[in-house]
């Protein structure tokens, strides 16, 4: 397998007929690094995660709150810095973010219909407290863009551009964004170019096939296309798959390492 990328497959969505670390250890003999989600839940050991030797590329990096609301922020800031210490134990070097608590199902816990100035204006007055967190701890957070048509309604600053315009009006290398294409697909579309503007601000780069979120190959995103694309361009980052396997497992991360390697 050779790559200009790094590779990574979320734990949380493959293998999961198997305890959490096993996944972690099933994927790193595939080549790849790993991702987890919610690392405070009781079936997550982090010390066993780490004990496996695969490297963590990212994790959950706040549990509760959001960027807008004066309780949401404390909780929103409080949680991050948990996070930020608990990233020690994997050395996970990138914690994500979204712009409000998500439920287990990723709806928001508040939904918002309408994001006024003012919120965004809370935004990026909480996001420069988080990048002083984040030098604090050595983390980077990274915020990702979520789709609003199917997955999750009502959460505020979910396009790329919204993410994009966040993170470049802090300017600092501690906040980066998480591009998943999977869900700019079913926003926006035009992900070539979106991958192009967003490029220096980038932290990681998701993927999962539309429609059904399944590994690429399975839908209507030219995955290989995107990923010469990336390559032409000079990124060399964090290519990761957050994606449920159309089969097996097995096939969906060979699958996704074939179309994101060898280019």
């Amino acid at each position: 397998m050779n790559s200009p990328f790094t590779l990574a497959v979320c734990a949380d969505m493959q293998f999961t007929e198997i305890p959490l670390t096993d996944r972690v250890r099933r994927i790193g003999e595939h080549g790849a690094r790993a991702e987890i989600w919610d690392w405070s839940r009781p079936e997550v050991d982090l010390q066993e995660i780490a004990s496996t030797g695969v490297p963590i590329e990212s994790m959950t990096g706040y549990l509760s709150g959001n960027l807008t609301d004066d309780d949401g922020i404390d909780d929103f800031l409080r949680t991050a810095e948990e996070s930020a210490i608990a990233s020690r134990t994997v050395g996970a070097p990138r914690l994500n973010i979204h712009g409000t608590g998500l439920d287990p199902h990723g709806i928001p816990v508040r939904p918002v219909e309408v994001v006024t100035g003012e919120m965004w204006a809370r935004a990026v007055r909480t996001l420069t407290q988080l990048v002083e967190i984040a030098e604090k701890h050595d983390v980077v957070y990274q915020l990702e863009n979520l789709n609003l048509a199917v997955d999750h309604p009502g959460t505020p600053f979910s396009r790329p551009q919204d993410t994009l315009a966040l993170v470049r009006t802090i300017g600092s290398e501690r906040l980066r964004l998480n591009l998943d294409l999977y869900h700019a697909q079913i926003g926006d579309g035009n992900l070539i170019e979106t991958c192009r503007e967003c490029l220096p601000w980038i932290g990681e780069i998701q993927v999962a096939d539309v429609p059904g979120r399944c590994e690429p190959g399975t839908g209507e995103i030219a995955y290989r296309s995107i990923a010469r694309a990336l390559a032409d361009a000079g990124y060399t980052g964090t290519v990761a798959l957050e994606a449920l396997p159309s089969t097996t497992s097995e096939v969906a991360v060979r699958t996704f390492l074939d179309t994101f390697s060898n280019l």
